[in-house]
């Protein structure tokens, strides 16, 4: 008996020990984590959708850290600030956190961090935030900033000027960068205004790549399939972004673990030669009969074809289902053409 007590203490003091050693080594993993950064240049932002104005901002980033031998790095947010700010608010995204991080990595800077925002990250001032999280945990070096840019909990009250003061504190340069000076006007803003008008030509114009959604395949009502158009039904409820304006369109789909881009037509509306009263995303996928359900798709959207109409007949729909088919056939042969 007196043997199995000592048994167990001394496993207990080994279990102690161990767990001991566990946080030692996790504590170092962490300040070696921190210490293995490099000095940086970097810039800080929600980037939602990574666009044309957000691209030539970090193009200067990369320029000024090859310049001064530093990372170039993009630190970037997890959700929306005006999520955390006002409970209510429902962000109509351009790119879920997923895409946003590929776009971002597209864009070759060294380092891509993203930030878990939430009421602490909220409360912070701009000056503890430079300090606290700019300087002290990503090494940033360089800050640069967009003509718009502010940050912070007063950041209503604070500007450029401010953060040019407390970078001189911290010893860290805090630098304006040059403005977007092309005749398009681009903002995640109007890129949203124009896919809800349903002009996807510029709004791909301003992302500077097509417009894309993510989404699962979903159960469906099976009218396509009975026209001869079988379509993958899609809920992108999961991932938040803006749906662009009903209509058809001419799109490239991509499934999930896949490279390969394969063709097809996607219908937005509510079904109305159907009597239906709900939005669906419906895509037709040229020349693929797979069953997808539950997989997940990306979806590019490259041409906006006509809007959605009530049709006298299912037949008189499927007509015009194969003049969409054709159209859009024409489309992506001319794009191989041209490349």
């Amino acid at each position: 008996m007196r043997n199995s007590y000592f048994l167990v203490l001394n496993y207990s003091i080994f279990l102690l020990f161990f767990a001991f050693v566990a946080v030692i080594i996790s504590v170092f993993t962490t300040f070696a984590s921190m210490n293995e950064r490099k000095g940086c240049v970097a810039t800080v932002g929600f980037f939602d959708g990574v666009h044309r104005g957000h691209q030539y901002l970090i193009g200067q980033v990369k320029e000024m850290a090859k310049a001064t031998g530093r990372e170039s790095a993009v630190i970037t947010f997890d959700r929306h600030p005006r999520q955390v700010l006002h409970s209510d608010y429902q962000p109509k995204l351009l790119s879920s956190l997923d895409v946003k991080e590929l776009l971002l990595s597209r864009q070759n800077v060294d380092r891509v961090e993203v930030l878990h925002f939430d009421e602490a990250l909220a409360g912070l001032s701009a000056h503890d935030f430079m300090r606290d999280v700019l300087r002290d945990e990503y090494r940033v070096e360089c800050l640069v900033l967009g003509y718009d840019n502010r940050f912070g909990r007063r950041n209503g009250e604070e500007c450029f000027d401010d953060y040019v003061a407390y970078g001189k504190e911290l010893g860290m340069e805090v630098v304006r960068a040059k403005e977007w000076r092309e005749n398009m006007k681009v903002s995640s803003s109007q890129v949203r205004r124009l896919l809800e008008k349903g002009d996807i030509d510029a709004a791909n114009a301003c992302l500077g790549y097509n417009y894309t959604i993510v989404g699962k395949v979903v159960e469906g009502h099976q009218n396509g399939r009975q026209m001869g158009f079988p379509t993958a039904n899609i809920d992108t409820k999961e991932w938040g972004q803006l749906i662009p304006a009903a209509g058809v369109y001419a799109v490239r789909v991509r499934r999930q673990r896949s490279m390969t881009l394969m063709r097809g037509m996607m219908n937005i509306g509510s079904r109305p030669t159907f009597d239906g009263d709900n939005q669906t995303l419906e895509v037709n996928i040229f020349d693929f009969r797979d069953d997808i359900y539950n997989e997940m798709l990306l979806v590019s959207f490259v041409k906006k074809i006509r809007d959605e109409h009530r049709f006298d007949s299912p037949d008189d729909l499927a007509h015009q289902l194969e003049r969409d088919r054709m159209e859009i056939e024409q489309i992506f042969d001319k794009e191989t053409d041209d490349e």
